[in-house]
């Protein structure tokens, strides 16, 4: 940009031509863009809409951020704004609006969409500052940072620290306040490596370009789409990210998925870096071959009809597949699960959630030779069976997560896999299992010492209950129930354990009492327990955190608030003692006694109250 240099006054006669005036009046004139400004289409012949007060252009506008590979901890949930594209270093009171939370298009779906369980990770400290990390900035960035920027003399490392936490729309702002202001913000946009997106309805393929054009160093992509996503989609992005390890797309209930298997195959196969692919809504799929040789997890939902479904992913470690809930699904699960033991040898978490899951099915997995297989989850199977479970116990001795939920496994099954999992197994899932009961739960929980989470929902129901959960997958399973005397309505379970932290019993209207001695347990499901009796219930749990009492009695919840909010937990004595010649016991009072009394003492009174949820 040319500088107007100061001259001095020149008379009359002596000042240069008119000509020589325009001319250096042309030279420093600066000529602006053909390209509008706000949507970046040709302005020649264009009608811009993107300054409109449209409430879906603007909040999505607003929802789009960079975020930094350090701030990228900040999870992707409905509970904790999903939309939000903010970081936790760009959090602050000015954050605009945020859309309400979707409803999962299954109403089971959240309870095992996730082998990873996220939700049992360590979390971290209450004090810990994530606004105090430092983004990923390479030698030319960290150049312009630590030197000294046009920004009315404030420095450009305090700068750059303002600006990372903005809210979207503030930095926006921002950046017209000042030339220095305007590069700084440009090179936030560049640093980012994590952007989570809402693309409202009416919004256009534009408008997701543009924003994806500011972060060519894009790392991790998140897409909530509430609009139609295609294969256009894709090419857009493709192009946008040449870098992009990690996609998830998840739509709406209004959204269609209308990719089809080959472009999603050919788009996979040209993103050489791609080492995760989340996609929600795949119904029209058709067919699906994926070849990558850097996938190393794969997450597809709502698939339905595959012609065919092959994977050559030879450094593959987690797969999830969820079918679609209709029983007309004809997809060829034996063919698919023989093809992942080929091709997939480095498989450590399967997860498959379909109707049409069998022994066969179970068979053909086992004779996979997965022998790095951690986590097994074969959901809504109701033809799986104790056979199957002795083949599973069989094959894959490492086990640490089992989920057969929806499966027809009986107490017999949950006698085996005690006597093969005692020493690794931490997480059983068994919900929707209509032939175990009471008995066989309390049985897991007493063989199985490491032991963090146990889900036995709608497992010890009472077959006259109707109208818990209306869903058709559930109904499906509640169907084969038996006729017999197996599943009586009056049943107790006693649960002692030193290492759960969750436990849920939703809809598990056959039990009337129920006794839990659990120190770790931080997380309690009882939705649904409408038989559950007060008198018959007892609760000691010091470190509980949530109870879920939704469906409940009125008395009941009473009773469990007063017991969790209750500080007079029993504390077992293990102070040393001797028997003497006579029989009689002399206990040996160690000299740290009073500490540990007071340690004891100190504990309870830093324990938080327990929050009752009855919505």
């Amino acid at each position: 940009m040319h500088r107007r240099l100061h001259q001095p006054h020149v008379p009359p006669s002596e000042s240069p031509a008119p000509s020589e005036s325009s001319d250096d009046a042309k030279r420093g004139k600066k000529r602006g863009s053909y390209n509008c400004g706000r949507c970046g289409l040709p302005k020649k012949g264009h009608s811009c809409h993107a300054g409109s007060s449209s409430a879906d252009s603007a909040a999505a506008a607003a929802s789009s951020t960079p975020v930094s590979a350090a701030a990228s901890a900040a999870a992707f949930s409905s509970s904790a704004s999903a939309s939000a594209l903010v970081p936790p270093s760009l959090s602050s009171s000015a954050r605009p609006p945020q859309p309400p939370p979707l409803l999962p298009r299954h109403p089971i779906s959240h309870l095992r969409r996730a082998l990873s369980f996220d939700d049992l990770d360590v979390r971290p400290d209450e004090g810990e500052d994530f606004d105090e990390v430092e983004p990923d900035l390479d030698e030319r960035e960290q150049d312009f940072v630590d030197g000294d920027a046009d920004a009315g003399g404030l420095p450009a490392r305090c700068l750059w620290e303002v600006l990372r936490r903005l809210p979207p729309a503030e930095l926006l702002a921002a950046a017209r306040v000042c030339k220095g202001w305007r590069e700084t913000s440009r090179r936030v946009w560049r640093a980012a490596e994590d952007l989570k997106l809402r693309v409202p309805s009416r919004a256009q393929l534009c408008f997701v370009g543009s924003v994806l054009n500011k972060c060519p160093e894009l790392v991790r992509l998140s897409l909530r789409m509430e609009s139609d996503v295609d294969a256009t989609m894709l090419a857009c992005i493709a192009f946008s990210c040449p870098n992009l390890e990690s996609m998830e797309i998840s739509t709406s209930s209004t959204a269609v998925n209308r990719i089809a298997g080959d472009e999603l195959g050919r788009f996979v196969a040209d993103k050489r870096c791609l080492t995760c692919l989340k996609m929600e809504g795949c119904s029209n799929l058709g067919g699906l071959v994926l070849s990558s040789s850097s996938l190393s997890t794969l997450w597809l939902s709502d698939l339905y009809s595959l012609s065919k479904m092959v994977f050559n992913c030879p450094n593959l470690r987690e797969i999830s597949l969820e079918f679609s809930r209709n029983g007309n699904d004809c997809t060829d699960l034996i063919a698919m699960v023989d093809g992942l033991g080929r091709n997939c040898p480095r498989l450590q978490n399967i997860h498959i959630a379909s109707l049409r899951l069998s022994h066969a099915v179970v068979l053909a997995l086992t004779a996979s030779n997965l022998r790095g297989l951690r986590m097994l989850s074969l959901v809504l199977g109701s033809e799986i069976t104790d056979a199957s479970v002795a083949a599973v116990a069989s094959s894959f001795l490492e086990l640490e997560l089992l989920d057969l939920s929806g499966s027809s496994i009986s107490d017999s099954g949950i006698g085996m896999i005690c006597n093969v999992y005692p020493e690794t197994l931490s997480r059983l899932l068994l919900a929707l299992c209509p032939n175990i009961s009471s008995s066989g739960i309390q049985f897991a929980t007493a063989q199985l010492p490491l032991l963090e989470l146990m889900d036995c929902g709608m497992s010890v129901c009472d077959a006259n209950d109707e109208g818990l959960i209306s869903d058709e997958a559930i109904n499906h399973v509640m169907e084969k129930r038996p006729n017999g005397n197996l599943h009586l309505v009056h049943q107790k379970l006693i649960i002692k354990h030193s290492k759960l932290k969750k436990l849920s019993l939703w809809g598990c209207s056959g039990l009337d009492a129920l006794y839990l001695n659990c120190p770790e347990l931080n997380d309690l499901n009882l939705n649904a327990c409408k038989n559950l009796l007060p008198d018959r219930l007892l609760i000691q749990c010091p470190s509980l955190e949530n109870v879920y009492a939704a469906g409940c009695q009125e008395l009941l919840i009473e009773v469990i608030q007063n017991q969790v909010n209750n500080d007079s937990f029993p504390v077992e004595c293990h102070v040393p003692y001797k028997r003497l010649a006579d029989g009689s016991k002399r206990i040996r009072v160690p000299h740290f006694l009073c500490q540990q009394q007071f340690d004891v003492d100190k504990q309870r009174s830093r324990r938080r109250l327990c929050n009752v949820l009855v919505e």
